[in-house]
């Protein structure tokens, strides 16, 4: 049996575990350890009272997403301007060789400024590194601006794109930039009704030195964002488990034993409850919290409540990202999201990837055009 590079990093938090670890084979895994200590950065950690960074502007770019929307032209709201469609070719009269691609997957591109000062973070990296650097390369993404990178979970429709990604920039990167994920967890192998559904390249990873930073709490990403760290269950929702991870190496790939707690490491697939799964979160001067959900496997209304309860900002501008109210989930449980969804009264609630086209129907009917569809190249400008 293998073991992929190491370079794991705990971070302290509301849920943090303080003995976080970067183990595996025992003499192995600490020489690996002694050898890459200079590697580790430390995360600044959103403690209990501390206030959020706070942001005079936010640009949310979809970079990837399921669904191409053409032809439709952006517009206007209160502090909200939208984006569509992607730029013109230089000469409107040749045949295009490039558009933006959709695909079964999720990227977003988060640009923030404060008091002069800019950020970018790019928020997981879709199905296929295709579709991801196409994209990028239409809309004039430099991934030499990244800031920090946040992966929100362990499924391929999230990190698939990322090994490509990162071999196509290699040298572009800046060194050591941070790269958050919610815990060792999201390395393990996972498998869904069809088969085996992949596992993260740690040592990819470590080869275009990143930081590998492990946010099992709530951390602050690069001076303008943070992550919830775990997500605690505590609405009604009921997330749907549709993967099973298995504690252990395989080849290479997968978490680390000692890293995991005792009760999943039992060598059998598990059921998964995504306890890794983080989402990246803003606030917009006084309008208030952007939370970018990504999949919402632990439920997007306690995505947004962590949220609200690791800032202590209760306001809520928008809620963007995949929300995973899908089949068998019925139209009493949406009924019940969209409920809860009014009580916290967010400005505005912009679905994509894995929302589910019932719950967008039926949002739209409660909230009208507060719900705004999501699309690959849109661009959703925040002002403060």
């Amino acid at each position: 049996m293998l073991f992929g590079g190491c370079g794991c990093l705990p971070v302290a938090g509301f849920f943090a575990d303080a003995a976080g670890l970067c183990a595996g084979g025992a003499g192995f895994i600490s020489a690996m350890v002694a050898a890459m200590a200079h590697r580790r950065q430390e995360a600044e950690v959103l403690m209990p009272g501390k206030s959020p960074p706070v942001v005079d502007r936010l640009a949310v770019r979809i970079l990837t997403d399921n669904v191409v929307i053409n032809f439709v032209p952006g517009e206007k709201r209160e502090g909200l301007t939208i984006e569509r469609g992607h730029p013109p070719r230089p000469n409107p009269d040749e045949k295009p060789r490039h558009a933006p691609m959709g695909e079964w997957g999720l990227s977003m591109h988060a640009q923030s400024s404060r008091n002069g000062e800019e950020r970018n973070i790019l928020v997981d990296f879709g199905y296929t590194p295709e579709a991801l650097l196409n994209n990028m390369a239409i809309y004039g993404f430099d991934p030499a601006a990244i800031d920090a990178m946040v992966l929100s979970h362990g499924h391929y429709d999230h990190f698939g794109g990322m090994t490509g990604f990162l071999s196509a920039n290699k040298g572009k990167l800046r060194p050591r930039l941070p790269f958050f994920v919610g815990g060792e967890d999201a390395f393990c192998l996972r498998r869904n009704a069809t088969g085996s559904f992949g596992a993260i390249d740690r040592k990819a990873i470590n080869e275009a030195d990143l930081a590998l930073m492990m946010a099992a709490g709530p951390a602050v990403i690069a001076d303008h964002g943070f992550t919830t760290g775990r997500i605690a269950q505590v609405s009604f929702e009921q997330p749907l488990l549709p993967t099973k991870e298995i504690v252990g190496i395989f080849d290479g790939f997968g978490c680390y034993p000692e890293a995991m707690p005792p009760e999943k490491n039992t060598g059998q697939y598990i059921s998964d409850d995504f306890d890794h799964e983080i989402a990246t979160n803003f606030v917009v001067g006084n309008r208030g919290l952007v939370v970018l959900t990504s999949c919402s496997h632990r439920g997007v209304i306690n995505a947004v409540k962590q949220a609200q309860a690791v800032s202590g900002v209760r306001k809520v501008l928008a809620v963007i990202g995949g929300f995973h109210i899908v089949p068998p989930l019925d139209d009493t449980y949406i009924r019940r999201t969209i409920e809860a969804f009014r009580e916290i009264d967010p400005a505005y609630i912009i679905p994509g990837h894995c929302s589910g086209d019932r719950f967008y129907d039926l949002a739209r009917d409660a909230f009208g055009d507060r719900v705004i569809h999501s699309a690959v190249g849109m661009r959703f400008v925040f002002e403060a």
